[in-house]
């Protein structure tokens, strides 16, 4: 079955910074678009980041563009958030998602209810 597990999270001060990795199983890695999701209050899950199956289109939120590198390795069916700068704010448990590329276009990138497998989860707290 299919799997995706997170690891790398941790306390960390403001402005300290985390990697976060997402290991897959069970699926053709490479034909997946990824996402890094994390809970906010009155909605579900926020969009963080996303890449496309190569990691060529990579997309982010504005709360953290330019603090934080979403990548991948496909060689290792291994995706990446790479987050530096962080507040006391990126405080969340971080989710990564996957669902089958589509082959036009990804408009609904950024929704969490278009994505089919999701990680349990690793916890990010951020001390001020």
């Amino acid at each position: 079955q299919v799997q995706l597990v997170e690891s790398g999270g941790g306390l960390v001060q403001a402005g300290g910074s985390l990697r976060l990795s997402c290991a897959a199983s069970g699926l053709t890695f490479s034909a997946y678009c990824l996402g890094w999701f994390r809970p906010a209050p009155g909605k579900e899950r926020e969009f963080v980041a996303a890449l496309d199956r190569n990691g060529d289109l990579t997309y982010y939120a504005n709360s953290v563009k330019g603090r934080f590198t979403i990548s991948r390795d496909n060689a290792k069916n291994t995706m990446y958030l790479q987050m530096t700068n962080l507040k006391a704010e990126d405080t969340a448990v971080y989710y990564c998602a996957g669902v089958q590329c589509p082959s036009t276009g990804w408009g609904r990138r950024e929704e969490a209810r278009s994505y089919v497998y999701w990680g349990q989860g690793a916890q990010v707290t951020v001390s001020s």
